[in-house]
């Protein structure tokens, strides 16, 4: 289950990443683009500004389940996250949201109607979080190569909410 501390965890790997890449359904392919989260705290939902005429909206109508990753290669801490999106044109939620980053994509502001808010609540993930350097990290494989043990590569964690629907 994800708790309250469990998602402060998650925030804390994921706030300074920022771009994540979303994978949703097209028909029977897997697509994946690069999405800019907008908010400044994580409480289970992520939120992401979109064109109300992306192609992206379309496929969350079709098939709701989506996934998004983060990944911070520098500090080898990766996420994956599984959740349900819906879109939002709720004009509170946009104004709460917007910013100059984002009105760069929306050259008429945030009153155009095409702006609109992906919703990402999220069901289940895992997190991978090594603090090894890569000269450790090289030599706890080759040490697993000698002993047939596996390696000690640092945290990773699986997590599900009570009312995954997936």
């Amino acid at each position: 289950m994800s708790s309250p501390e469990h998602k402060q965890k998650i925030w804390n790997y994921i706030k300074d990443i920022k771009v994540g890449m979303l994978t949703t359904i097209d028909g029977e392919v897997l697509r994946s683009r690069p999405m800019h989260i907008v908010q400044d705290e994580y409480d289970g939902t992520l939120w992401f500004f979109t064109s109300a005429s992306a192609d992206k909206v379309a496929e969350v109508q079709q098939e709701r389940a989506v996934a998004i990753t983060f990944s911070d290669v520098k500090n080898d801490v990766f996420v994956s996250l599984s959740g349900t999106a819906k879109v939002s044109k709720d004009q509170k939620l946009i104004d709460k949201y917007w910013n100059a980053f984002v009105g760069a994509w929306f050259p008429e502001g945030k009153d155009s109607s095409d702006a609109a808010l992906l919703e990402v609540k999220i069901h289940a993930g895992e997190h991978w979080d090594s603090t090894d350097s890569a000269v450790t990290q090289l030599f706890k494989v080759a040490a697993a190569n000698i002993t047939d043990k596996k390696p000690n590569m640092g945290e990773n964690e699986k997590f599900s909410s009570a009312t995954t629907p997936m």
